[in-house]
């Protein structure tokens, strides 16, 4: 049977989303901020040559840097100031989540509740600000070091004046998109910076399907592989979903208690879903890897420009392992995958503390004593099923990736982007409905202290 919130929530139509004006504020504040951050996208680093930046990015193009260009929505390949898009505020939030972990200072700061979690998220603003300003350094120096080996000049007027800017630029667009971030979650709908990444993504997606029906039009694309495209797209969303809808449901058991139909034992169910992590590990790992790869990248200009040495020799074979379908790069990435599946799991969801809180309100799981051991039995069933999402996220996003490199089709339907796109829908639709029922259920609020008041006159 249907509980009364089921049967709310297919009751929902476009007559009571045009009368949720708080959710329809939310939705255009939201529209509005990716708005911006598609403007913020099309504007320059100051001092850039446009032609010779179209003409580095033609001759990067296929490598790994496409990988990071596709988050940033483009901008990583017009060098804007967005180019390294909330990559830097996420390798940050990374190192201070770890650092929590393994630090019994930090640990003890954020049990301090709210003002602890400020004091966290302003240490992980100052490492956005030094990775900004690392990663800015050596893009502004590897886009120097382009000019002389392309034989023109990417930059208008090199020296130390252009990278002091350009560092001060990438600073400044990164720390905006990470205020953007956190007004879309507070004032919008949705996760803020996951929304800013499949703003990206999703950007690229028109132009790529226009480039593979054209080239199935001129023939340089094979029909019958573009049909094969389609399917295979099709079918990974289907899976995402299904994976992303499953969940581990443990049975919950508490004390009988006294009511109309007699004593009866209530029971319910903790659902723990397969993929725990959601879309975190695929997102915080390709965040890691933009560190040495840009590095490699633009200090690989630098090399190719100034000869030998066992600085640029290290640069050069560093760029070359690095790059897009490579093994060395795609055990890293598959590596990354699977510590943050678990390492995110742990963070949230505590075995401990559920077991603990079920022990308080006397609630147990049929066969397994209270405490210990039904911490244990926690641990036991999370670690299982963390396995079986680390492989789902892993499959999905390198398998895609290497058929992406092996067949040369776009990097934007790789399984990655999907997984992302999917990921972050689902949620945002989610707190959609949510708000929706939230609406309905103050609608019947207030009809039901209308009836009241007319009964009691």
């Amino acid at each position: 049977m249907a509980s009364a919130a089921d049967n709310l929530a297919t009751s929902i139509s476009l007559s009571k989303f045009g009368q949720a004006t708080e959710l329809k504020k939310r939705l255009w504040f939201t529209l509005g901020a990716l708005i911006v951050f598609r403007m913020l996208s099309y504007v320059p680093l100051p001092g850039i040559d446009p032609t010779q930046l179209n003409l580095l990015a033609q001759q990067t193009q296929g490598g790994v840097m496409d990988f990071f260009n596709t988050f940033s929505g483009g901008a990583l390949e017009r060098m804007s100031i967005i180019a390294l898009g909330v990559m830097p505020y996420i390798t940050a939030s990374i190192v201070v989540q770890l650092a929590t972990s393994l630090s019994p200072t930090l640990a003890a700061i954020k049990k301090e509740g709210e003002s602890g979690r400020k004091r966290l998220n302003q240490y992980t603003r100052y490492g956005t600000v030094a990775l900004t300003a690392i990663q800015g350094w050596f893009i502004a120096v590897g886009l120097e070091a382009f000019g002389a080996s392309a034989g023109a000049q990417a930059v208008v007027e090199p020296g130390m004046l252009f990278r002091i800017g350009a560092v001060v630029s990438l600073i400044g667009g990164t720390m905006f998109l990470m205020w953007l971030g956190e007004q879309i979650t507070s004032r919008g709908i949705g996760n803020g910076i996951s929304l800013i990444i499949m703003a990206g993504i999703v950007a690229h997606l028109p132009t790529t399907l226009v480039q593979l029906f054209e080239g199935s039009r001129t023939g340089t694309v094979d029909p019958v592989r573009l049909m094969g495209i389609i399917a295979a797209v099709a079918g990974l969303v289907l899976f995402i979903c299904f994976m992303e809808r499953a969940q581990r449901r443990i049975l919950i058991q508490y004390p009988k208690r006294q009511t109309a139909r007699g004593v009866q034992a209530e029971r319910s169910h903790l659902p723990l879903k397969i993929n725990t992590a959601g879309v975190i590990p695929p997102i915080f790992a390709s965040s890691l890897l933009l560190m040495p790869v840009t590095i490699s990248q633009f200090a690989g200009q630098n090399a190719a420009a100034g000869g030998g040495g066992w600085w640029n020799d290290t640069m050069i074979a560093l760029n070359q392992y690095l790059q897009h379908g490579s093994p060395v790069y795609m055990a890293l990435y598959a590596a990354g995958i699977i510590f943050f599946s678990f390492f995110y799991t742990a963070v949230v969801f505590n075995p401990e503390e559920t077991a603990e809180n079920l022990k308080r309100y006397g609630g147990f799981i049929p066969g397994i004593r209270p405490g210990k051991n039904t911490e244990n039995y926690f641990d036991y069933v999370l670690t299982r099923i963390t396995v079986i999402g680390a492989a789902y996220l892993t499959i999905i996003c390198l398998l895609p990736e290497y058929l992406v490199s092996a067949l040369s089709i776009p990097f934007y339907l790789g399984g990655t982007s999907l997984l992302i796109v999917v990921n972050v829908t689902m949620d945002t639709v989610t707190q959609i409905q949510s708000h929706l029922l939230a609406h309905q259920y103050g609608d019947l609020i207030k009809k039901a202290k209308l009836k009241g008041g007319r009964v009691r006159q």
